[in-house]
Protein backbone atom coordinates (compact mmCIF):
# COMPACT_ATOMS: atom_id res chain seq x y z
CA UNK A 1 0.00 0.00 0.00
CA UNK A 2 1.39 3.65 -0.57
CA UNK A 3 -0.30 6.39 0.83
CA UNK A 4 0.67 10.05 -0.37
CA UNK A 5 -0.35 13.25 1.46
CA UNK A 6 0.91 16.49 0.79
CA UNK A 7 2.86 18.18 4.01
CA UNK A 8 1.92 21.64 4.94
CA UNK A 9 4.65 23.95 4.64
CA UNK A 10 6.81 25.27 7.90
CA UNK A 11 7.56 29.16 8.37
CA UNK A 12 10.89 29.48 10.75
CA UNK A 13 9.25 29.84 13.97
CA UNK A 14 6.13 27.16 14.44
CA UNK A 15 3.95 24.79 13.26
CA UNK A 16 0.25 25.17 12.64
CA UNK A 17 -1.94 23.43 14.75
CA UNK A 18 -4.05 23.08 11.65
CA UNK A 19 -1.42 21.40 9.62
CA UNK A 20 -0.16 18.65 12.22
CA UNK A 21 -2.23 16.37 10.62
CA UNK A 22 -1.04 16.08 7.61
CA UNK A 23 1.77 13.59 6.93
CA UNK A 24 3.34 12.03 3.64
CA UNK A 25 3.89 8.04 4.37
CA UNK A 26 5.13 4.91 1.93
CA UNK A 27 4.46 1.57 3.53
CA UNK A 28 5.55 -1.63 2.23
CA UNK A 29 2.93 -4.88 1.37
CA UNK A 30 3.24 -7.03 4.00
CA UNK A 31 6.63 -9.29 3.32
CA UNK A 32 8.12 -7.08 1.32
CA UNK A 33 10.44 -3.50 1.37
CA UNK A 34 10.38 -0.08 -0.28
CA UNK A 35 12.31 0.53 -3.41
CA UNK A 36 14.66 3.03 -3.48
CA UNK A 37 13.22 5.44 -5.86
CA UNK A 38 10.10 4.93 -3.47
CA UNK A 39 12.38 6.26 -0.25
CA UNK A 40 13.27 9.52 -2.56
CA UNK A 41 9.85 10.14 -3.66
CA UNK A 42 8.70 10.58 -0.20
CA UNK A 43 11.30 12.75 0.88
CA UNK A 44 11.25 14.63 -2.20
CA UNK A 45 7.44 15.32 -1.65
CA UNK A 46 7.51 15.96 2.07
CA UNK A 47 10.87 18.23 2.40
CA UNK A 48 12.28 19.61 -0.95
CA UNK A 49 10.38 22.69 -1.08
CA UNK A 50 9.43 23.39 3.00
CA UNK A 51 13.04 23.54 3.87
CA UNK A 52 14.50 25.75 0.79
CA UNK A 53 16.42 28.34 2.03
CA UNK A 54 16.00 27.46 5.92
CA UNK A 55 19.09 26.34 8.19
CA UNK A 56 18.23 22.94 8.77
CA UNK A 57 19.94 20.03 11.51
CA UNK A 58 19.11 16.91 10.75
CA UNK A 59 19.24 14.08 13.98
CA UNK A 60 20.58 10.89 13.64
CA UNK A 61 21.68 7.66 15.27
CA UNK A 62 24.94 6.17 15.12
CA UNK A 63 26.01 2.79 14.50
CA UNK A 64 23.97 0.53 16.88
CA UNK A 65 20.97 1.03 15.22
CA UNK A 66 19.98 -0.44 12.00
CA UNK A 67 18.97 1.68 8.77
CA UNK A 68 20.20 2.59 5.43
CA UNK A 69 22.27 5.41 6.43
CA UNK A 70 24.90 6.20 4.09
CA UNK A 71 21.62 5.97 1.34
CA UNK A 72 19.64 7.93 3.60
CA UNK A 73 22.41 10.33 4.15
CA UNK A 74 23.49 11.17 0.36
CA UNK A 75 19.59 11.49 -0.34
CA UNK A 76 18.30 13.97 1.95
CA UNK A 77 21.65 15.65 0.62
CA UNK A 78 20.53 15.87 -2.52
CA UNK A 79 16.62 16.35 -1.83
CA UNK A 80 17.90 19.72 0.41
CA UNK A 81 19.77 21.18 -1.67
CA UNK A 82 17.87 24.75 -1.94
CA UNK A 83 18.42 25.16 2.58
CA UNK A 84 20.94 27.68 3.55
CA UNK A 85 22.76 25.50 5.43
CA UNK A 86 22.48 21.56 6.70
CA UNK A 87 23.81 20.00 9.53
CA UNK A 88 23.99 16.44 10.79
CA UNK A 89 23.93 15.72 14.71
CA UNK A 90 24.59 11.83 16.21
CA UNK A 91 22.06 11.88 18.92
CA UNK A 92 24.39 10.18 21.07
CA UNK A 93 23.20 9.89 24.46
CA UNK A 94 25.42 9.11 26.39
CA UNK A 95 27.01 6.70 24.11
CA UNK A 96 30.55 7.78 23.09
CA UNK A 97 31.68 10.35 20.69
CA UNK A 98 32.98 9.22 17.07
CA UNK A 99 36.01 10.16 15.28
CA UNK A 100 35.70 12.16 12.30
CA UNK A 101 36.74 8.45 10.47
CA UNK A 102 33.61 7.59 12.78
CA UNK A 103 31.50 10.16 11.33
CA UNK A 104 32.61 9.52 7.52
CA UNK A 105 31.83 5.78 8.01
CA UNK A 106 28.90 6.31 9.67
CA UNK A 107 26.80 8.27 6.72
CA UNK A 108 28.46 6.24 4.38
CA UNK A 109 31.30 8.65 2.50
CA UNK A 110 35.27 8.52 1.72
CA UNK A 111 37.48 11.07 3.34
CA UNK A 112 38.05 12.78 -0.42
CA UNK A 113 34.09 13.26 0.00
CA UNK A 114 33.97 14.69 3.24
CA UNK A 115 37.12 17.34 1.97
CA UNK A 116 35.23 18.25 -1.18
CA UNK A 117 31.27 16.85 -2.38
CA UNK A 118 30.27 16.82 1.14
CA UNK A 119 32.86 19.96 2.58
CA UNK A 120 29.87 22.33 3.27
CA UNK A 121 28.01 19.28 5.22
CA UNK A 122 28.38 19.65 9.04
CA UNK A 123 29.09 16.24 11.04
CA UNK A 124 27.97 16.61 15.07
CA UNK A 125 28.47 14.48 18.04
CA UNK A 126 25.80 15.31 20.95
CA UNK A 127 28.12 15.97 24.16
CA UNK A 128 25.93 15.55 26.81
CA UNK A 129 28.13 15.77 29.61
CA UNK A 130 29.30 19.65 28.46
CA UNK A 131 27.47 22.37 30.35
CA UNK A 132 28.82 24.57 27.84
CA UNK A 133 27.06 22.69 25.16
CA UNK A 134 23.50 22.96 26.60
CA UNK A 135 20.74 25.40 27.20
CA UNK A 136 18.02 24.87 30.01
CA UNK A 137 14.23 25.31 28.24
CA UNK A 138 12.18 24.24 30.97
CA UNK A 139 11.45 22.25 33.69
CA UNK A 140 9.39 19.64 34.67
CA UNK A 141 8.29 20.09 37.58
CA UNK A 142 8.23 16.60 40.65
CA UNK A 143 4.02 17.16 40.87
CA UNK A 144 4.08 16.67 36.59
CA UNK A 145 6.83 13.51 36.93
CA UNK A 146 4.30 12.10 39.51
CA UNK A 147 1.57 12.63 37.70
CA UNK A 148 2.83 11.15 34.29
CA UNK A 149 4.67 8.02 36.52
CA UNK A 150 1.47 7.13 38.04
CA UNK A 151 1.72 3.80 39.93
CA UNK A 152 5.35 3.50 38.83
CA UNK A 153 6.26 6.29 40.87
CA UNK A 154 8.95 6.14 43.62
CA UNK A 155 10.47 8.65 45.80
CA UNK A 156 14.11 7.61 44.48
CA UNK A 157 12.51 9.20 41.39
CA UNK A 158 12.31 13.10 43.88
CA UNK A 159 12.80 16.51 42.48
CA UNK A 160 12.14 18.28 39.42
CA UNK A 161 13.76 17.82 36.25
CA UNK A 162 15.40 20.44 34.21
CA UNK A 163 15.11 19.77 30.88
CA UNK A 164 18.31 20.95 28.59
CA UNK A 165 19.14 20.21 25.25
CA UNK A 166 21.70 20.51 23.21
CA UNK A 167 21.90 24.42 22.27
CA UNK A 168 23.32 23.84 19.01
CA UNK A 169 19.10 23.53 17.94
CA UNK A 170 18.33 27.12 18.22
CA UNK A 171 20.98 27.91 15.61
CA UNK A 172 18.50 26.20 13.05
CA UNK A 173 15.18 27.22 11.56
CA UNK A 174 13.58 23.45 11.46
CA UNK A 175 14.87 20.29 12.95
CA UNK A 176 15.02 17.12 11.12
CA UNK A 177 14.39 13.72 13.18
CA UNK A 178 15.68 10.79 10.98
CA UNK A 179 15.67 7.48 12.56
CA UNK A 180 13.83 4.18 12.99
CA UNK A 181 11.43 2.72 15.40
CA UNK A 182 11.89 -0.13 17.02
CA UNK A 183 10.75 -1.98 20.40
CA UNK A 184 12.69 -0.52 23.04
CA UNK A 185 13.13 -1.80 26.85
CA UNK A 186 12.85 1.87 28.25
CA UNK A 187 10.37 4.07 26.18
CA UNK A 188 8.02 1.00 24.61
CA UNK A 189 8.86 2.01 20.96
CA UNK A 190 12.18 4.04 20.00
CA UNK A 191 12.33 7.08 17.67
CA UNK A 192 10.57 10.13 17.36
CA UNK A 193 11.13 12.60 20.41
CA UNK A 194 13.16 10.23 21.61
CA UNK A 195 16.58 11.43 19.62
CA UNK A 196 15.57 14.85 21.49
CA UNK A 197 15.43 13.37 24.79
CA UNK A 198 17.40 11.38 26.03
CA UNK A 199 19.47 11.84 22.50
CA UNK A 200 20.51 15.14 22.28
CA UNK A 201 19.32 16.55 26.14
CA UNK A 202 21.26 17.49 29.90
CA UNK A 203 22.28 14.20 31.88
CA UNK A 204 19.07 14.87 33.92
CA UNK A 205 16.23 13.32 31.32
CA UNK A 206 18.55 11.00 30.84
CA UNK A 207 18.77 9.77 34.32
CA UNK A 208 15.41 10.23 34.72
CA UNK A 209 13.79 8.81 31.61
CA UNK A 210 15.87 5.72 32.01
CA UNK A 211 15.27 5.33 36.18
CA UNK A 212 11.08 6.10 35.38
CA UNK A 213 11.67 3.26 32.73
CA UNK A 214 13.34 0.44 34.80
CA UNK A 215 10.34 1.27 37.62
CA UNK A 216 8.21 0.18 34.88
CA UNK A 217 10.00 -2.75 34.09
CA UNK A 218 11.22 -3.88 30.90
CA UNK A 219 8.40 -6.49 30.37
CA UNK A 220 5.49 -3.46 31.37
CA UNK A 221 7.35 -1.27 28.75
CA UNK A 222 8.89 -3.01 25.63
CA UNK A 223 6.62 -2.97 22.79
CA UNK A 224 4.15 -1.14 24.73
CA UNK A 225 3.30 2.29 22.31
CA UNK A 226 2.10 4.32 25.29
CA UNK A 227 4.48 4.33 28.27
CA UNK A 228 5.05 6.93 31.05
CA UNK A 229 8.60 7.63 29.58
CA UNK A 230 6.89 7.69 26.24
CA UNK A 231 4.66 10.51 27.99
CA UNK A 232 7.71 12.02 29.80
CA UNK A 233 9.79 12.76 26.58
CA UNK A 234 6.59 13.80 24.58
CA UNK A 235 5.95 16.58 27.59
CA UNK A 236 9.64 18.12 27.42
CA UNK A 237 9.60 18.56 23.55
CA UNK A 238 7.02 20.47 24.34
CA UNK A 239 9.09 23.03 25.46
CA UNK A 240 11.24 23.39 22.40
CA UNK A 241 10.68 26.19 20.67
CA UNK A 242 12.59 24.96 17.23
CA UNK A 243 9.71 23.45 14.52
CA UNK A 244 10.32 19.72 14.58
CA UNK A 245 9.74 17.13 11.33
CA UNK A 246 10.28 13.83 11.92
CA UNK A 247 11.04 10.63 9.41
CA UNK A 248 10.27 7.84 10.98
CA UNK A 249 11.31 4.66 9.41
CA UNK A 250 10.69 0.88 10.08
CA UNK A 251 13.50 -1.21 9.28
CA UNK A 252 13.60 -4.62 7.87
CA UNK A 253 16.38 -6.87 6.84
CA UNK A 254 18.48 -3.11 7.13
CA UNK A 255 15.97 -2.02 4.69
CA UNK A 256 12.97 0.21 4.95
CA UNK A 257 9.50 -1.77 5.14
CA UNK A 258 7.69 2.17 5.90
CA UNK A 259 8.43 5.67 6.22
CA UNK A 260 6.73 8.00 8.20
CA UNK A 261 7.27 12.10 7.40
CA UNK A 262 5.43 15.09 9.67
CA UNK A 263 4.82 15.77 12.43
CA UNK A 264 6.74 13.77 15.14
CA UNK A 265 3.70 12.54 17.64
CA UNK A 266 1.85 11.55 14.15
CA UNK A 267 4.70 10.41 12.05
CA UNK A 268 5.98 8.00 15.14
CA UNK A 269 2.68 6.56 16.14
CA UNK A 270 2.25 5.24 12.77
CA UNK A 271 5.63 4.10 12.70
CA UNK A 272 5.29 2.65 15.88
CA UNK A 273 2.16 0.39 14.81
CA UNK A 274 4.14 -0.63 11.89
CA UNK A 275 7.07 -1.37 14.05
CA UNK A 276 4.66 -4.06 16.50
CA UNK A 277 3.82 -5.86 12.67
CA UNK A 278 6.86 -6.36 12.18
CA UNK A 279 9.33 -6.59 15.06
CA UNK A 280 7.33 -8.47 17.78
CA UNK A 281 7.44 -11.96 17.55
CA UNK A 282 4.57 -14.07 18.93
CA UNK A 283 5.17 -17.36 20.59
CA UNK A 284 2.59 -19.86 22.25
CA UNK A 285 5.34 -21.50 25.25
CA UNK A 286 7.96 -19.51 26.83
CA UNK A 287 11.70 -20.78 26.18
CA UNK A 288 14.09 -22.57 28.60
CA UNK A 289 17.09 -21.48 27.21
CA UNK A 290 18.50 -19.06 24.71
CA UNK A 291 21.22 -17.92 22.69
CA UNK A 292 20.75 -14.77 21.86
CA UNK A 293 23.59 -13.32 19.82
CA UNK A 294 24.56 -9.66 19.74
CA UNK A 295 25.98 -8.01 16.69
CA UNK A 296 29.14 -6.69 16.32
CA UNK A 297 27.24 -3.28 16.12
CA UNK A 298 27.06 -3.47 20.22
CA UNK A 299 30.63 -2.91 20.67
CA UNK A 300 29.95 -2.57 24.55
CA UNK A 301 27.53 -4.67 27.18
CA UNK A 302 25.76 -1.06 27.47
CA UNK A 303 24.17 -1.80 24.36
CA UNK A 304 24.92 -5.82 24.31
CA UNK A 305 22.28 -5.92 26.64
CA UNK A 306 19.19 -5.17 24.09
CA UNK A 307 20.07 -8.97 23.60
CA UNK A 308 18.53 -9.48 26.81
CA UNK A 309 16.00 -7.29 26.60
CA UNK A 310 13.93 -8.35 23.36
CA UNK A 311 14.01 -12.05 24.67
CA UNK A 312 13.51 -11.70 28.58
CA UNK A 313 9.04 -11.62 27.73
CA UNK A 314 9.53 -14.87 26.30
CA UNK A 315 11.83 -17.16 28.74
CA UNK A 316 10.72 -19.23 31.49
CA UNK A 317 10.79 -18.46 34.90
CA UNK A 318 14.07 -19.96 35.78
CA UNK A 319 15.14 -20.26 32.50
CA UNK A 320 18.38 -18.65 30.89
CA UNK A 321 19.56 -16.19 28.67
CA UNK A 322 23.30 -16.66 26.99
CA UNK A 323 24.30 -13.32 25.35
CA UNK A 324 26.39 -14.48 22.77
CA UNK A 325 28.91 -11.66 22.05
CA UNK A 326 32.68 -13.13 21.42
CA UNK A 327 33.55 -9.87 19.92
CA UNK A 328 32.52 -8.08 23.16
CA UNK A 329 34.87 -6.70 25.72
CA UNK A 330 34.14 -3.62 27.04
CA UNK A 331 31.31 -3.31 29.73
CA UNK A 332 31.32 0.76 28.96
CA UNK A 333 32.87 3.18 27.76
CA UNK A 334 31.13 5.76 29.53
CA UNK A 335 29.98 4.07 32.33
CA UNK A 336 32.29 1.29 33.18
CA UNK A 337 33.59 2.25 36.95
CA UNK A 338 29.90 3.03 38.42
CA UNK A 339 28.69 -0.48 36.56
CA UNK A 340 31.49 -2.61 38.04
CA UNK A 341 30.83 -0.61 41.59
CA UNK A 342 27.27 -1.86 41.51
CA UNK A 343 26.88 -4.79 39.47
CA UNK A 344 23.64 -6.24 37.75
CA UNK A 345 20.63 -6.97 39.89
CA UNK A 346 17.05 -6.99 39.98
CA UNK A 347 15.15 -3.45 40.86
CA UNK A 348 14.22 -4.28 44.25
CA UNK A 349 17.83 -4.78 45.52
CA UNK A 350 18.30 -1.07 44.86
CA UNK A 351 15.49 -0.04 46.35
CA UNK A 352 15.29 -1.82 49.47
CA UNK A 353 18.59 -0.17 50.12
CA UNK A 354 18.60 3.04 48.38
CA UNK A 355 20.39 5.19 50.28
CA UNK A 356 23.49 2.86 49.41
CA UNK A 357 22.99 3.47 45.75
CA UNK A 358 21.71 7.26 45.67
CA UNK A 359 24.90 8.44 44.63
CA UNK A 360 25.00 6.16 41.04
CA UNK A 361 23.34 7.88 38.32
CA UNK A 362 19.79 6.67 37.78
CA UNK A 363 20.90 5.81 34.00
CA UNK A 364 23.20 3.43 35.33
CA UNK A 365 20.85 1.77 37.65
CA UNK A 366 18.44 1.54 35.00
CA UNK A 367 20.86 -0.07 33.04
CA UNK A 368 22.05 -2.79 35.63
CA UNK A 369 18.06 -3.59 36.64
CA UNK A 370 17.64 -4.20 32.59
CA UNK A 371 20.12 -6.56 31.80
CA UNK A 372 19.48 -8.56 35.04
CA UNK A 373 15.85 -8.72 34.32
CA UNK A 374 12.80 -9.15 36.86
CA UNK A 375 12.51 -11.25 39.81
CA UNK A 376 11.81 -10.79 43.53
CA UNK A 377 13.93 -9.82 46.78
CA UNK A 378 13.28 -11.85 49.65
CA UNK A 379 13.58 -9.14 51.68
CA UNK A 380 14.63 -10.74 55.08
CA UNK A 381 17.65 -12.63 54.20
CA UNK A 382 18.40 -9.73 51.33
CA UNK A 383 18.70 -12.09 48.91
CA UNK A 384 17.75 -11.64 45.39
CA UNK A 385 15.89 -14.01 43.05
CA UNK A 386 15.85 -12.86 39.07
CA UNK A 387 13.00 -14.80 37.09
CA UNK A 388 16.19 -15.28 34.33
CA UNK A 389 19.48 -16.20 34.39
CA UNK A 390 21.85 -14.02 32.34
CA UNK A 391 25.10 -15.52 31.25
CA UNK A 392 27.31 -13.75 29.25
CA UNK A 393 29.68 -15.54 26.49
CA UNK A 394 32.18 -12.17 25.75
CA UNK A 395 36.04 -11.43 26.09
CA UNK A 396 34.84 -10.15 29.49
CA UNK A 397 36.69 -12.28 32.18
CA UNK A 398 35.16 -14.84 34.23
CA UNK A 399 36.10 -13.00 37.35
CA UNK A 400 34.38 -9.57 35.80
CA UNK A 401 31.07 -11.50 35.35
CA UNK A 402 31.19 -12.77 38.91
CA UNK A 403 31.73 -9.17 40.14
CA UNK A 404 29.17 -7.96 37.93
CA UNK A 405 27.23 -10.53 39.16
CA UNK A 406 26.61 -12.13 35.71
CA UNK A 407 26.86 -15.78 34.71
CA UNK A 408 30.41 -16.74 32.38
CA UNK A 409 30.19 -18.85 29.26
CA UNK A 410 33.23 -19.56 27.09
CA UNK A 411 32.51 -18.29 23.85
CA UNK A 412 34.77 -20.59 22.63
CA UNK A 413 32.97 -23.75 24.01
CA UNK A 414 29.39 -22.60 22.00
CA UNK A 415 28.53 -24.81 19.05
CA UNK A 416 25.73 -22.69 16.74
CA UNK A 417 24.76 -25.77 15.28
CA UNK A 418 24.26 -27.34 18.31
CA UNK A 419 21.08 -24.82 19.24
CA UNK A 420 19.54 -24.87 15.62
CA UNK A 421 16.49 -25.73 15.32
CA UNK A 422 15.18 -26.68 18.79
CA UNK A 423 12.30 -24.46 19.33
CA UNK A 424 10.17 -27.90 20.49
CA UNK A 425 12.49 -28.67 22.47
CA UNK A 426 12.48 -25.23 24.12
CA UNK A 427 15.63 -24.34 23.32
CA UNK A 428 15.98 -20.94 21.26
CA UNK A 429 18.83 -19.73 18.40
CA UNK A 430 18.44 -15.88 17.85
CA UNK A 431 21.31 -15.20 15.14
CA UNK A 432 20.48 -11.82 15.26
CA UNK A 433 19.40 -10.31 18.54
CA UNK A 434 18.86 -6.38 19.34
CA UNK A 435 15.85 -5.37 17.62
CA UNK A 436 13.05 -8.28 16.92
CA UNK A 437 11.20 -8.16 20.44
CA UNK A 438 9.79 -12.02 21.47
CA UNK A 439 6.84 -12.10 23.24
CA UNK A 440 4.75 -14.56 24.89
CA UNK A 441 1.15 -14.53 23.74
CA UNK A 442 -1.29 -14.39 26.57
CA UNK A 443 -3.61 -17.56 26.88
Amino acid sequence: MVVFRRLAAFDNRLLLETDKSMMNSQMANSGQLLAAAEIRNALTQALEKQCARQRVLVLIPDHTRSLPLPFLFRTLVEVLHATRQLDFMVALGTHPPLSGAQLNQLVGITTEERDTKFAEIGLLNHAWDDPAALQTIGVLSQDEVKLIAGEHWHPSLSGDVPVRINKAVFDYDHILILGPTFPHEVVGFSGGAKYLFPGISGPEMINATHWLGALAGVVGTIGIKDTPVRAMIHAAAQKLSVPVTLVALVVEHDELAGIFIGDHLEAWGAAADLSAQRHIQWVEQPYQRVLSCAPTMYDELWTAGKAMYKLEPAVAVGGEVIIYAPHLETVSHVHGKYIYEVGYHILDYFLQDWERYRHIPLGVLAHSTHVRGSGMLDAKRGVEKPNVRVTLASQISPEDCERLNLGYLDPASIKIEAWQNREAEGILYVPKAGEILYRLREP
